[in-house]
């Protein structure tokens, strides 16, 4: 079966995501380990530290299945010099936080140009960032997330990642995180020509690198280039593209992590996706 959860909560100390993932009956999870409205925050103490980890264990939960996301404010190929710099630091401080919790991904959105730079040197300056996350830390792999292409937003289509992939030095900790929403609005059709955009994937960055789905249905439809996530089932995407994706060998073995809109649903829609995988 594949391990499904949702973005949860760690409202009250990173030691409670694991709680509220259990709560919903799942079986993978992402999490933000600090405030993601925060460029830096205290540091992680000793016994948050030991918590998460004990009620990781308790979950059964292992660390591979879950998916922190790092802070919004983060631009690693800001086109301002100041704000390169903070967010490079808020970005190493984030990937240590993730090793000091035994975690061995950070999930990030790539950057934006802001339509100061071009966006080449926009991704130029994102591998930078990585390789130099990579020197100071150990053990944890920055995971590249696709975007909608929204505003100035990089990452949205899938050479644009690759590019990143080929500046980062060290290719063994850099993978990718494919949004199902945001490959469906950036133009991607997964809806009905699902093979072709895997095949596509493989081709220009390579599935060697795929280490997490955010499993989302989409409000806007195809190509609009809008970040807009619906419930399972409920948006363009529709059912019939959850069913294929949850009956896809090739996806086995990595985190689907729900970032649908309403949490009320989380435990229904896990559910239900695991109807998915058999009917």
């Amino acid at each position: 079966m594949k391990k499904i959860g949702p973005h949860v909560s760690a409202s009250g100390g990173v030691q409670n995501a694991p709680v509220n993932a259990m709560a919903v009956g799942a079986s993978a999870f992402a999490l933000f380990t600090k405030n993601q409205r925060q460029w830096f925050s205290t540091p992680l103490q000793q016994n948050e530290i030991e918590q998460f980890k004990a009620r990781v264990a308790e979950s059964g939960i292992e660390a591979r299945y879950i998916l922190p996301h790092d802070s919004y404010l983060i631009n690693l190929g800001s086109p301002d010099t100041e704000g390169l710099e903070k967010s490079r630091r808020s970005f190493i401080d984030e990937m240590e936080r993730c090793g000091q919790l035994g975690l061995t991904m950070l999930n990030f959105h790539p950057g934006s140009h802001l339509k100061q730079i071009s966006p080449e040197v926009c991704m130029d300056r994102v591998a930078e960032s990585i390789n130099m996350a990579l020197d100071r830390t150990t053990g944890v792999t920055a995971v590249i997330e696709n975007t909608a292409g929204q505003g100035s937003n990089i990452g949205f289509a899938f050479w644009q990642i690759k590019r990143i992939i080929d500046g980062v030095n060290d290719k063994s900790r850099v993978g990718v995180c494919i949004d199902t929403c945001h490959t469906y609005t950036a133009g991607y059709d997964l809806k009905n020509d699902y093979g072709s955009v895997w095949e596509e994937f493989d081709r220009e960055i390579g599935m060697h690198y795929l280490r997490a789905v955010h499993l989302n249905d989409s409000k806007k439809e195809l190509g609009s280039r809008v970040d807009r996530h619906d419930s399972i089932g409920k948006g363009f995407l529709g059912m019939d593209f959850f069913r294929r994706i949850m009956q896809d060998p090739a996806l086995d073995d990595i985190p689907f992590i729900l970032e649908t809109p309403d949490e009320s649903l989380w435990a229904e829609e896990i559910a239900l996706l695991h109807s998915l995988e058999i009917n």
